[in-house]
């Protein structure tokens, strides 16, 4: 091999290599156990088998048509492991586990099949003119749906006054670079069979840049917050501005408002929206979504004794949620549990 084929080689390899890695991190060893790190895991594995497959392939088109076979069989569940992964980050596991048994266990015995009755070895045409374009458009069709459940994480993208935590850009980062990767395949028919392993290779080390920069500037951000920690309002001051705070939340019942802003509830209390933001940040250490979310989780713990007949999805609106993944996301968040759990240890 000349030297450019050596550097398409490696490159496109780094990111299969250290993404198998990966796969195997999340699946055995990454703590605490969570159900989202088997999906995320799952989804390494199927992704590392179909850039594998396309750098093998590209390389050395003689390859066995059984590894062909194998690898365009693990795109089936891109898609799938992509949605359910997504979920279990954002909605109750329990509830996202049943789910993937409907979906998978089906998913797995209808590819079987079909991999049993039309093999490539015989059926190659096939497998070129149809199940690839199948492959492609059910992969799209679970970006979309996956797309349907981040939107929240994407308006909060958009608007300046909210900021994603580290979880939610790990989130936005996976969907973005399996969007990125089926984008290079959709489309390599008009550059190169080898650009989605390629860009398979930057969009995972992209989205280690991404972490680590985000974790930085956190760390940036709380030396900022202990440097200056004496710019905080003194506590008798503080005291006074928390007491206003909560005679309008819970008096006038705003944080049921899932459209509620600094900007307005410094003017429900009558202070500069600097110095609001001041209170929350310096003296409480939260920012503006956190504080108001404590008071929607309260309400909705008692929803969740009181009104336990309700659906989640109902109690989530009323307390003053946009979607009930973000109700799951701000419940787990402060409680360290699920909605469903606390109401069941809370009713035993």
């Amino acid at each position: 091999m000349n030297l450019e084929t050596q550097l398409i080689f490696f490159f496109s390899a780094l990111g299969a290599f250290n993404s198998t890695i990966l796969s195997i991190y999340f699946l055995f060893f990454a703590k605490p156990k969570q159900l989202s790190n088997y999906f995320l895991g799952g989804l390494l594995v199927v992704l590392s088998i179909r850039i594998w497959k396309s750098i093998f392939f590209y390389f050395n088109p003689d390859l066995s048509k059984t590894f062909l076979q194998i690898g365009l069989t693990a795109c089936f569940f891109i898609g799938p492991f992509l949605y359910l992964y997504v979920k279990a980050k954002l909605d109750d596991p329990k509830r996202v586990l049943n789910q993937s048994l409907y979906l998978l266990v089906p998913f797995i015995i209808l590819v079987l099949i079909l991999g049993w009755m039309y093999p490539y070895t015989q059926y190659a045409e096939i497998w070129g003119l149809y199940f690839y374009k199948v492959i492609n458009y059910q992969w799209l069709l679970f970006l979309i749906l996956t797309g349907i459940v981040c939107r929240d994480l994407f308006k909060k993208l958009v608007k300046k006054e909210k900021r994603l935590n580290y979880q939610e850009i790990w989130i936005v980062s996976v969907f973005s670079g399996v969007f990125l990767i089926w984008l290079a395949y959709f489309t390599s028919s008009y550059t190169s069979y080898i650009i989605g392993a390629l860009s398979f290779s930057f969009v995972l080390y992209l989205s280690i840049l991404l972490i680590f920069y985000k974790k930085k500037t956190d760390y940036i951000s709380t030396e900022k917050k202990e440097k200056y920690a004496d710019k905080k309002i003194n506590n008798e001051e503080a005291l006074h501005l928390l007491s206003k705070i909560e005679t309008v939340l819970k008096g006038e019942q705003l944080y049921k408002d899932p459209n509620l802003t600094l900007t307005q509830l410094s003017k429900l209390i009558h202070v500069r929206v600097h110095v609001l933001s001041q209170l929350l940040n310096d003296n409480l250490d939260k920012n503006f979504p956190n504080f108001i979310n404590e008071y929607r989780i309260d309400a909705a713990k008692k929803m969740l004794i009181t009104d336990n007949h309700l659906k989640m999805e109902v109690i989530a609106e009323n307390c003053g949620f946009n979607s009930t993944s973000t109700f799951y996301t701000a419940f787990k968040s402060i409680t360290n549990t699920t909605p469903g759990k606390y109401a069941k240890n809370e009713l035993k």
